[in-house]
C-alpha cells in the first residue's frame, strides 16, 4: 500500500511538468523499439505488479518480442525471443556484461565487491577464473561430495520417519533446510540447522533477510530525485542486516584462521579455506580483501540455496500432478540400482536420462532466474535499433520457455521432449537459458545440478508422493520474488516405496 501512495504522490507532482517532459522528448526515441503507454516520472513501473516476469510477458505479447520501457529514470529493453537474446548475450556480449544495480545490492555487497554483481572487468574475470578452477570446479566438488551425500541421507531418513508415522511433510521447507546445510557445510564446515542454533543458523537467517531486501521495490532506486531519500525506511534495516552479517562472517573467518594451523596437506578444505589461501598468496593476480571474501560468501549462500530448493519444489510438484511421469522415473532408477540395494548417488545421474529430462523440463517451465539482467556499457545496435549506453536489458527466460513458437505444447510438462534433444543447460541454445549464457552465465551449474538431480532422485527412489489435503493435485501458483518461488508451501504426504531405506556411507 505504501508503494501505491508514493506512486500517487509522484504522479501528482509530475502533472505539473508534463508539458516540459513532452518538449524534452528526444528525437532519437523514434529509433527505439515499441513502447507501451507510460506515465510521467514513474514510466512503466505501475505495469510490473504483481509478478514482473508475468507482467512483462503480457506486454511483449501485445507489443512484440523487443519493447522499450522506462522504470522510473532508467531506460530498459525487454527481450522475449531467442534471436534477440543471442544478440545481447553473444553478439554484443562484451558491451552487455554489466549487471543492473540497486541500493540494497550495492550496500550489502560492500560496494559490489562480490562476484555476482561486480562490474565486468579485470577483477570479475579473476574471480570467474577462480570459481571455475578452484572454488566450484570439478576437483573441489568431488572432494566435497560426501558433504552433499550426508545431507541427502539425512533428508531421506527424516522423510522416512514421517512416512512411517503417516505424517505429512512440509517438503518445501525441508528442501530449503537441506540446500542451506549443503552450502553452509561446503563453505565453512558448519551446518545451518539441525545441530543447534550456532553461528551458521544465524547466517542462514541473515541471508533470508538479505534476499528479501534485495528483492523489495525501493522507490529510491528508480526515481532520480528520490535517490538520497529513504522514503520506505530501507536504509536503517540494510545497515542493521549488514552489520549483523559482517559481525558474523568476521567471527567465522577468525575461527578459520585459527583452525588453518591444524590443517595438513591431505585435509579436505572448505571453500572459505580456499579463499583464505588465495588471499594469502603473494603471487595472486589480485589481493582478495576481507570484504571480497565476505561478499563472495554472501553470493554463495543467496545463489546456492534458495534456487536449488525452489527447483526441487517445482519438480516434485509437477511429478505429483503427473504420477505416470513419476512412476516412469522410479522404474528407471530401480532398473539401474535395484530394490533396497543402496541410495542413488551423484555418479548414477549420467545413467538416468529420464531424470535429467525431468529437471530440464522443470527449469523450462519454472526457471529460478526468470529474468536475466544486463546493462549496456556502450552504445550498440540490437535488432536494428540504436540502444544507448547504460540501458538495462532484461531477457524474459520465463516467457521464452513458454512460447508456443519455440516449444510444442509449451504449457504442458513433457520431459520426453528432452530425451532425443541436444538442448543443454549451459546457455548454448537461446530458447533455453535457465542458467544464463556466456561470460556471466552461472558458474555454479555443476553444483546446482548435482544437488537438485541427486536429491530429486532420492525422493523418487524411496517414496511415493501425494498432495496433502482433499485435492489430488498440487497448486502451481507462482509467488512474488526474484527467484520464482511457489505462492504456497509444498506440504505432501510421503509413502514408503521400499521395504527399508538404504543409506550411503562415506568415510
Amino acid at each position: 500500500m505504501a508503494e501505491y501512495i508514493i506512486f500517487f504522490l509522484i504522479w501528482l507532482i509530475s502533472t505539473i511538468i508534463i508539458r516540459t517532459l513532452i518538449k524534452q522528448r528526444s528525437s532519437t526515441s523514434r529509433s527505439l523499439p515499441p513502447t507501451p503507454r507510460g506515465l510521467p516520472i514513474i514510466g512503466h513501473l505501475h505495469l510490473l505488479s504483481p509478478i514482473p516476469h508475468q507482467a512483462l510477458a503480457k506486454l511483449s505479447s501485445k507489443h512484440g518480442p523487443l519493447i522499450h520501457i522506462r522504470l522510473g529514470s532508467y531506460p530498459c529493453l525487454i527481450v522475449s525471443s531467442p534471436e534477440i537474446s543471442k544478440e545481447i548475450l553473444k553478439t554484443h556480449e562484451s558491451s552487455c556484461s554489466n549487471r543492473p544495480q540497486n541500493a540494497a545490492i550495492d550496500y550489502l555487497t560492500y560496494g559490489s565487491q562480490d562476484f555476482t554483481f561486480a562490474p565486468y572487468g579485470p577483477y570479475w574475470k579473476f574471480m570467474k577464473k577462480l570459481c571455475m578452477s578452484r572454488l566450484l570446479g570439478g576437483p573441489t566438488l568431488d572432494l566435497l561430495r560426501p558433504v552433499r551425500a550426508h545431507e541427502i541421507n539425512r533428508l531421506v531418513q527424516f522423510v522416512a520417519s514421517k512416512a512411517g508415522n503417516g505424517e505429512s511433510v512440509d517438503i518445501g521447507g525441508e528442501f530449503v533446510r537441506t540446500t542451506n546445510n549443503v552450502i553452509s557445510s561446503m563453505i565453512m564446515s558448519q551446518r545451518c540447522s539441525g545441530d543447534g542454533e550456532g553461528g551458521a543458523e544465524a547466517v542462514r537467517k541473515l541471508v533470508q533477510d538479505i534476499a528479501e531486501l534485495t528483492g523489495r521495490f525501493n522507490v529510491s532506486d528508480y526515481i532520480w530525485f528520490c535517490k538520497n531519500l529513504d522514503l520506505q525506511g530501507f536504509g536503517k534495516r540494510m545497515k542493521d542486516v549488514r552489520d549483523m552479517f559482517d559481525e558474523m562472517t568476521e567471527r567465522i573467518i577468525d575461527e578459520h584462521l585459527v583452525r588453518r594451523r591444524e590443517y595438513s596437506q591431505e585435509s579436505v578444505k572448505d571453500l572459505l579455506h580456499i579463499l583464505l589461501d588465495i588471499a594469502e598468496d603473494s603471487a595472486s593476480e589480485f589481493k582478495l580483501t576481507r570484504q571480497n571474501i565476505k561478499a563472495f560468501i554472501l553470493d554463495l549462500f543467496t545463489a546456492g540455496t534458495d534456487t536449488s530448493a525452489i527447483t526441487l519444489q517445482w519438480a516434485l510438484s509437477e511429478l505429483i500432478n503427473h504420477p505416470e511421469i513419476m512412476q516412469k522415473a522410479a522404474q528407471e532408477i530401480d532398473s539401474l540400482i535395484g530394490n533396497n540395494e543402496r541410495l542413488v548417488q551423484e555418479s548414477d545421474i549420467t545413467n538416468l536420462p529420464y531424470l535429467q529430462a525431468i529437471v530440464k523440463e522443470t527449469l523450462r517451465l519454472h526457471p529460478t532466474a526468470p529474468l536475466i539482467g544486463r546493462q549496456s556499457s556502450e552504445d550498440c545496435t540490437i535488432a536494428g535499433y540504436c540502444i544507448p549506453a547504460e540501458t538495462r536489458l532484461f531477457v524474459n527466460v520465463w516467457a521464452i520457455g513458454r512460447n508456443p513458437d519455440y516449444w510444442e505444447n509449451a504449457l504442458e510438462f513433457i520431459p520426453e521432449r528432452f530425451i532425443s534433444s541436444e538442448l543443454d543447460l549451459r546457455g548454448q541454445h537461446y530458447h533455453f537459458l535457465p542458467f544464463g549464457s556466456g561470460r556471466r552465465g552461472c558458474p555454479g551449474i555443476s553444483l546446482a545440478l548435482q544437488v537438485v538431480q541427486t536429491t530429486l532422485a532420492a525422493m523418487i527412489q524411496c517414496f511415493e508422493w501425494k498432495a496433502d489435503g482433499v485435492s489430488t493435485r498440487v497448486d502451481m501458483e507462482e509467488g512474488i520474488g526474484m527467484t520464482l518461488p511457489r505462492a504456497n508451501p509444498l506440504v505432501c504426504s510421503p509413502v514408503l516405496r521400499l521395504n527399508s531405506i538404504p543409506s550411503n556411507i562415506f568415510f
